[in-house]
């Protein structure tokens, strides 16, 4: 009989999960970061809101590569969930390996339309 529990497991599997734990939790709070950078300047700017005031927030340098890196962050952060949520709970690979592709595809034009919208600016 195998003996398949204790020091004598073999582990197998593409993914481990501390990498995608770790990656999860570093682009969270890359992101949440952001969020509040973001909250300062729009708090504390004068006068309401308009598209001039958006242009002006991100059209500082250092803005518009945090803000590349939270759009890189994002797609990052929603396909390792998307994807560990396909692996739990869709069973035939055919299936699965579809919905990735679709997955990888949709991020990455949300990905690059977020940047094109950001260095158009």
């Amino acid at each position: 009989m195998s003996v398949n529990y204790g020091s004598k497991r073999v582990v197998v599997g593409a993914h481990y999960g501390l990498r995608d734990w770790l990656s999860q939790r570093v682009t969270a709070v890359l992101m949440a970061l952001f969020t509040l950078a973001l909250l300062v300047q729009v708090i504390f700017n004068k006068g309401p809101i308009g598209y001039d005031k958006w242009a002006g927030i991100f059209s500082a340098q250092w803005m518009k590569v945090l803000t590349f890196t939270v759009i890189i962050s994002l797609a990052w952060h929603a396909w390792v969930g998307v994807r560990e949520v396909l692996m739990d709970y869709i069973k035939p690979v055919g299936l699965r390996l579809a919905l990735q592709v679709f997955t990888i595809v949709w991020l990455v034009g949300c990905a690059g339309w977020g940047i094109q919208v950001l260095w158009r600016l």
